[in-house]
């Protein structure tokens, strides 16, 4: 089966009718339901996009003969990372980097879990097996894909196994001579029921020992899988224009609680089954970690480069980018700008073939930049925030410039420097929409958190890091000190 087009996506999740529930209601048609209707017509654009722009979106199955996405292609050259990364950007841009689960980022999982199979064979040759065809089946039904990796937030203190109520977290509960059973809740899937289905796998930062062998799984099921129920928070897509919300009416992914009902697993589609070992070791040993660094950078530099679109049109509109402070704040921008460009280029020209047979970019450069831009992030859209100013607040709505009485009074009143009053205020609600509305401080929040917490991810980063050189470089420096040493100082 080719890759699909956006009314295919849009056909699947009707048939489909995930079992999804927001504002206390279960949505009968995810596709037409306020919440969830300006999202899924997005992402029906992304597979739509891959058909306007087959050369560059699209490549040939190796196993069918059809043409399937580029996102599944498992690089074999840098030409192919660079390949990879310019289909990753090109969705990117229809969304100016809102979208942190586009279709491309799951692929990039299941890509490289597919291609570094053999790992889950340490426990059973099975589960080799099943990754290996996983990947195939995904690739070749362009599955859209969203996942789940955390424990509810009931105590930190205590692992699993310790909890007051020790089976409220996902757990297995029976294993069966055709699949597993497994109950509990798990956090936080983002586009969670608007799309086929849903991979487990553990966390790409929180560790666990044997005590949590019963929670230690991996293995993807589809969303409309008997017993499963995705529990959305609220909207922040709340039914106005796109000119009014230009960002959260359009791309507004939605974020999900993940509720298990001794949901039965068939073993072809189980990967990890009561291994704590594996599960820590999964993400790093196969190099899933890299590849989804690799199109999560990609897309950050999309989005950086929209985040200082903004900054400078916020700047033209208003004749402030003479003012020293100004143009510094827009300097900031675009030193994050080229400094990620930096890291993307030394990790896919200093790129290398892994045990796998996958070309694999240099992590260290991808893995510097996972960690800074979650800090660099917030100030960012500071900038934004202080460039509009009060121009922020002055931000009717379209409805105020098509009224009779004081839409002229408003396009007089709010006119910019080489913009009507219109004009300026689109570009104005843009800006709020990115920075101030709920959609944009989930934005904020989400980027902070994409990996996991950033202080535990710093404490990994900084552990292994190699230190030694550098310390061996002052000692030697302070060896060539050519005074002479106090006498009470033995040689």
């Amino acid at each position: 089966m080719p890759a699909k087009t956006g009314k295919e996506y849009l056909e699947r999740l009707q048939k489909a009718n995930n079992n999804i529930y927001i504002h206390g209601e279960r949505v009968d048609d995810v596709t037409e339901h306020p919440a969830f209707q300006g999202v899924t017509k997005s992402m029906a654009r992304l597979y739509d996009l891959q058909y306007e722009k087959p050369e560059k979106m699209l490549y040939t199955s190796p196993t069918t003969g059809d043409k399937v996405g580029m996102t599944f292609k498992i690089p074999e050259t840098i030409d192919d990372l660079i390949a990879r990364r310019e289909v990753i950007q090109e969705w990117a841009r229809t969304s100016g980097g809102m979208m942190g689960r586009a279709p491309d980022y799951m692929n990039a999982e299941i890509m490289a879990t597919g291609a570094a199979a053999d790992f889950f064979a340490e426990a059973d040759p099975m589960f080799a097996e099943n990754s290996r065809k996983y990947y195939e089946y995904a690739r070749e039904n362009d599955l859209s894909l969203t996942h789940t990796l955390i424990h509810p937030q009931v105590n930190r203190a205590k692992a699993q196994a310790e909890q007051k109520d020790a089976n409220v977290a996902l757990h297995l509960v029976e294993k069966r001579s055709d699949g597993i059973i497994v109950d509990g809740i798990r956090l936080l899937a983002t586009q969670g029921g608007i799309t086929d289905e849903l991979i487990v796998f553990p966390s790409t930062v929180n560790k666990s020992d044997t005590k949590d062998d019963p929670y230690s799984l991996a293995f993807a099921i589809p969303n409309n899988t008997e017993g499963l129920k995705f529990l959305s928070r609220e909207a922040f897509d709340y039914g106005k224009t796109t000119w009014d919300h230009p960002l959260s009416s359009r791309f507004e992914e939605g974020d999900a609680i993940v509720a298990f009902d001794n949901v039965f697993v068939p073993w072809e589609r189980v990967f990890v089954c009561g291994n704590a070992s594996l599960c820590n070791r999964t993400f790093k040993e196969t190099n899933a970690v890299v590849h989804m660094s690799h199109q999560v950078v990609s897309k950050n530099i999309v989005k950086t480069e929209f985040i200082l679109g903004v900054a400078l049109s916020i700047m033209d509109a208003i004749g402030i980018d003479q003012f020293q402070h100004v143009q510094d704040k827009g300097a900031e921008i675009m030193l994050v700008l080229e400094t990620m460009r930096s890291h993307m280029y030394k990790a896919e020209h200093n790129a290398q073939i892994d045990k796998w047979g996958m070309m694999t970019p240099d992590f260290k450069a991808l893995d510097a930049a996972r960690n800074w831009y979650p800090r660099i992030y917030p100030r960012l859209v500071e900038i934004v925030r202080i460039l509009g100013a009060s121009g922020l607040m002055g931000i009717p709505t379209q409805a105020d410039f098509q009224n009779e009485e004081i839409g002229a009074i408003l396009d007089r009143g709010l006119q910019g420097k080489n913009l009507n009053g219109y004009e300026r205020v689109q570009l104005f609600r843009l800006a709020w929409d990115m920075t101030l509305s709920a959609f944009g401080s989930r934005q904020a929040h989400y980027e902070y958190y994409f990996f996991g917490d950033p202080i535990r991810m710093g404490m990994t980063y900084f552990d292994g890091f190699e230190k030694d050189q550098y310390k061996d470089f002052v000692s030697e420096f302070l060896k060539k000190d050519p005074s002479s040493k106090p006498n009470f100082i033995k040689a």
